[in-house]
């Protein structure tokens, strides 16, 4: 594995006051990446180090990296790369003591986010990077449970999608466990897929624009059942099995009496048990090799429940020629995790104007930048 020259810019880090809306610029970090293995080509570096529990990325018009956080103190943090160096050299703070601000989409010049209980946007958030705007409400329609109340969110044509999870390990609650189709318009809202036990990542394939997502199975079966789920959506309504179904195959012992996985949309891959895939993107840039291009990254966040650790990583899909059916599924970066004990736990992925590929750590605080080098 190569890394990056990037990673060895400027040792010192140099902090300009930490305010709402104040510029932080932040040198290149140089912790090791050694252990981290991608294929012939590729290199890593880090695009920016120091934001606790980082995880969603959306990209503004104007090359504005927008992170979310998970945790209590409810941050959206801004990050540009002013001198095209591939390292982020300013940080704002757009927000803070959100409820949870897990889900960010930015739409027509607006940075929309997902608390557990509403959706806010910030106007003309690229222009007001210094002094962030107060949020506008956009939706408040949502329930305010807090187990997998961490909301993803995307936008497409004026219609935003987010995922709302089941407020429990397994149970069976009015609308949740479904991803829902918001229009940004007239806030008429439809149930796009049902039966989705915790969705924390989606993407709509760039050719033929058929909406992808994974799913995290339910504990607590042991280590190996029940799979984790990539999905895709063929038709508004399918039911993709929870709490009923899990993985396609295994019925549950509860909800599952006298019932037929036959009769639930099965996955259109399995995951390893407890891998927790979030993030995924099809690539969409150039720079990678055309073997890449149209294809599915996936991160796996990592287990927190099984014997032996799973996950940990990124996967890369390769679909067939009709971009609809996933025919194999390989590690693409490794080394997160080591004889049990893990260093970072990926969560998103965001494609980048120069086809590089950004991926979030909620466990490292950080993002790196993936880029190929070597002749296509």
């Amino acid at each position: 594995m190569q890394i990056s020259q990037w990673t060895n810019h400027c040792s010192a880090a140099f902090l300009i006051l930490l305010i709402i809306g104040q510029p932080i610029i932040v040198s290149g970090a140089k912790p090791d990446l050694n252990d981290l293995t991608l294929p012939s080509g590729f290199t890593i570096s880090w695009f920016h180090k120091g934001i606790k529990g980082a995880r969603s990325l959306a990209l503004g018009k104007q090359g504005t990296v927008f992170v979310s956080t998970r945790r209590r103190s409810g941050k959206i943090y801004a990050l540009r790369d002013t001198n095209n160096d591939g390292i982020a050299d300013q940080r704002f703070i757009i927000a803070r003591g959100l409820n949870v601000p897990n889900g960010i989409a930015f739409y027509n010049n607006d940075l929309y986010v997902a608390e557990i209980h509403q959706i806010v946007r910030y106007p003309n958030i690229e222009s007001r990077l210094n002094t962030p705007p107060e949020p506008i409400v956009v939706y408040d329609k949502l329930n305010n449970k807090r187990h997998h109340g961490w909301r993803y969110i995307a936008i497409k044509k004026g219609k935003l999608v987010i995922a709302v999870g089941a407020p429990c390990n397994v149970c069976s609650v009015d609308n949740t466990a479904e991803i829902r189709q918001i229009n940004l318009s007239t806030l008429k809202t439809v149930a796009l897929a049902q039966g989705v036990r915790n969705s924390v990542g989606f993407d709509w394939h760039p050719l033929t624009g058929q909406l992808w997502f994974t799913d995290n199975g339910r504990d607590f079966m042991g280590d190996t059942i029940p799979a984790d789920e990539l999905n895709v959506v063929t038709k508004n309504g399918q039911h993709f099995g929870f709490p009923i179904c899990h993985g396609g195959t295994v019925l549950d012992p509860v909800f599952g009496k006298n019932k037929h996985c036959k009769n639930y949309t099965k996955p259109a891959w399995r995951f390893t048990a407890h891998a927790a895939p979030l993030g995924m993107r099809f690539y969409s840039g150039t720079m990678f090799p055309k073997k890449y291009q149209q294809q599915l990254f996936v991160a796996q966040h990592g287990s927190w429940n099984r014997s032996n650790k799973v996950g940990y990583n990124i996967m890369l899909l390769r679909l067939d020629k009709h971009h609809r059916t996933i025919i194999s599924a390989t590690p693409f970066i490794t080394g997160w995790l080591k004889n049990e004990a893990s260093t970072g736990r990926p969560v998103d992925l965001l494609v980048m104007p120069d086809g590089s590929i950004l991926i979030s750590d909620d466990k490292a605080g950080a993002l790196y930048r993936v880029r190929y080098e070597a002749k296509k």
